[in-house]
């Protein structure tokens, strides 16, 4: 009986259907590593993860159609890869987002269900790609990080401070720190500007302020 119930597999796949199985996921995952591409918005995306991508779909066709509908080899496979241990950190949630539509391509096209494989790619993708160009979740106004050495003579309130408040339309203190020069401080503000397009016109007018040194701006977001 336990014989009977390992060799269950009541659809046998051909040569043809398992080459055509894989076409499908290799086009599956060609388009989702396309639209990753596309969507993007980092500095830099990793090539050898898009690339992944593809192969992912396509590895995942082959489990599945190993796997059939033979139970003993779905639980066979599970112990397997329970040895394995995957050490790679994945940094951005999106990419997890990606990691998992590629494994539902690939498993639709390896079950033999084409037009899910297809259909589900393609709304998938038009709803990422709705998402990226709406903008939803990016705040309407960037916020910034104003890092600058400020040396304290007792003035109150600090020379700095009618300049952030001319250029900025919300400013917080976030750290103040002593430095190892006699009263020299770093200061660290949470800005939001006035005017995007100013910028420039602000670190230079801070930086002329008396006592001002070493002043930096840095998005609090990437925006690319």
């Amino acid at each position: 009986m336990i014989q009977e119930f390992q060799s269950i597999s009541l659809f046998p796949l051909t040569a043809a259907e398992i080459i055509r199985n894989l076409l499908v996921a290799l086009i599956c995952g060609y388009l989702v590593s396309w639209l990753y591409r596309l969507t993007y918005k980092g500095p830099g995306y990793s090539i050898s993860f898009v690339n992944a991508m593809i192969l992912l779909a396509m590895i995942t066709a082959v489990v599945i159609m190993v796997i059939g509908n033979n139970l003993a080899r779905a639980f066979g496979l599970v112990g397997a890869m329970s040895i394995i241990r995957f050490r790679t950190a994945v940094k951005d949630t999106q990419d997890i987002v990606f990691i998992f539509f590629a494994l539902a391509a690939g498993m639709a096209a390896g079950a033999g269900y084409f037009l899910i494989a297809f259909l589900g790619t393609i709304f998938i993708g038009i709803v990422i790609l709705i998402i990226t160009k709406a903008g939803l979740g990016v705040p309407r106004q960037r916020e910034y990080l104003l890092q600058f050495s400020y040396v304290a003579n007792g003035d109150s309130p600090p020379l700095y401070l009618p300049v952030i408040q001319r250029y900025c339309r919300r400013h917080e203190v976030i750290n103040v720190r002593s430095l190892d020069e006699e009263h020299l401080m770093e200061v660290s503000f949470y800005v939001r500007l006035k005017d995007e397009q100013k910028n420039d016109d602000f670190i230079r007018e801070l930086s002329a302020t008396g006592g001002v040194r070493n002043v930096n701006l840095f998005f609090d977001e990437s925006y690319f």
